[in-house]
């Protein structure tokens, strides 16, 4: 079992930078896919980017790529999100979730979930 918990979020003004971060316990993340999906009001939960803990692979939505970058510290135990030139759009609730060693891109597929934090850019 492992627990997640999310930190970063906030108010920011568009075309800003936040950083977001998920650290586990419980246990490591080990042979773990590590994912970051966001979900707006009235809106499905959406992928957004994932790193393969042991390989460092990472992996993009179309709508976050060049402007978001997803990191690991193994040191930490943590994974996470930088974001910039953040746009009104991007405004969700932020959740980290993990699941096993494969790559997906659908949340119905990862086994544990963060509580989320709240992404809020201004225009």
């Amino acid at each position: 079992q492992v627990q997640l918990v999310e930190s970063g979020g906030g108010l920011v003004q568009a075309g800003g930078s936040l950083r977001l971060s998920c650290a586990a316990s419980g246990r490591t993340f080990g042979r773990l896919f590590v994912g970051w999906f966001r979900q707006a009001p009235g809106k499905e939960r959406e992928f957004a980017a994932a790193i393969t803990w042991h390989t460092g692979l990472t992996y993009y939505a179309d709508s976050v790529k060049g402007r978001f970058t997803i990191s690991r510290d193994n040191a930490k135990n943590a994974v996470y999100l930088q974001m910039s030139s953040l746009k009104p759009e991007d405004t969700a609730v932020y959740y980290c979730a993990a699941r096993t060693n494969v790559y997906s891109d659908s949340a119905a597929d990862y086994d544990y979930w963060g509580q989320g934090t709240q992404v809020t850019v201004s225009s």
